[in-house]
């Protein structure tokens, strides 16, 4: 706001005019109409990740604490555990005293647990409980004879997690997000028993192709629809906010799945803005100016004083 008068005090308006451009603009401000989704946010596991991380280091103060791999994705919560003391991992010593290692919230290969073991770190597992139910439903499959199809990233740590640990029961295991993928295998997987779970935070639009198109090639087809319910809720939501608001921002880590995935539905539906924080909103001063309805979400990554600046910053017009 001092920007703006300052502008116009040398564009030579009288105190009176001033006044009165300044009483716009602020009505201008307080029209716009900004709403938080409901389930914006830390999720049950990451919330239960970052508070028991937290909780350790505190409880251990003469412990090294480590994670292997970063907790979860969001550089700023990664740097607020870094200054706590609570390390980061990305290659395991072969020998260690009085230290503690945490496996995040994606879970982790049993090969890992196991050289983690070995080299004498005391492991807190702080996998998300949905992501246990998938690696559990995947094993399952695989010492059923069913081959196995694990749709999500194959590059992303709760994927290599879960095919990991099936791995141990079988081979047949095949990792793809889209029908695209699974039909440079359709000789391999044509007429089999086909078991499918899912990476907690795909999108629900993914696990339906996929299935259709198994359905036409599959001998018999076995699905776990694993998308956790905090996904599913934030999706959905999204889908509502689209409907209703002139722009939807989405906050969070670009290398967050989950967030990713909701940037990706509402670009289809709406106006949208993905940023990690309140700093990226410089470069979309005009889109935001002109937009009088705005619905902000955030990735289950995302802590709450991260979308409250997000917030506080479009409310003072910054």
């Amino acid at each position: 706001m001092l920007e703006i008068y300052v502008f116009l005090l040398f564009n030579n308006l009288t105190a009176k005019e001033t006044l009165l451009v300044l009483k716009k603009v602020g009505q201008y401000l307080l029209s716009k109409e900004i709403k938080l989704a409901k389930y914006a946010g830390f999720c049950y596991g990451v919330k239960r990740a970052v508070l028991t991380a937290k909780k350790l280091k505190k409880e251990n103060p003469d412990k090294k604490v480590c994670i292997f791999g970063e907790l979860i994705h969001n550089a700023d919560v990664i740097r607020e555990l870094e200054n706590l003391g609570i390390i980061t991992l990305y290659e395991i010593p072969e020998q260690v005293e009085n230290a503690i290692c945490i496996i995040r919230s994606h879970g982790a290969t049993p090969e890992i647990l196991k050289q983690l073991e070995n080299a004498g770190f005391e492991i807190h597992d702080l996998t998300c409980l949905d992501v246990k139910k998938v690696q559990q439903k995947a094993m399952e499959l695989v010492k059923d004879n069913y081959f196995l199809i694990i749709v999500g990233k194959a590059e992303h740590p709760e994927v290599m997690a879960i095919k990991a640990h099936a791995e141990q029961f079988g081979e047949n295991i095949l990792v793809a997000s889209s029908v695209e993928e699974l039909k440079q295998h359709a000789d391999e997987i044509k007429s089999q028993k086909i078991g499918v779970v899912v990476q907690t935070t795909q999108r629900m639009e993914t696990l339906n192709s996929i299935v259709e198109y198994l359905l036409s090639i599959s001998k018999e087809l076995k699905i776990y629809n694993t998308i956790c319910l905090s996904t599913s809720h934030r999706q959905n939501e999204a889908r509502e906010l689209a409907k209703e608001n002139d722009l939807v921002l989405v906050v969070g880590s670009k290398k967050s799945a989950n967030t990713t995935h909701l940037a990706e539905i509402l670009t289809d539906l709406a106006k949208t803005i993905h940023i990690e924080n309140a700093d990226e909103l410089e470069n979309y001063k005009e889109i935001i100016n002109s937009s009088e309805k705005i619905a902000v979400t955030a990735g289950a990554s995302t802590p709450d004083y991260i979308i409250e600046n997000v917030i506080n910053t479009i409310k003072g017009g910054k």
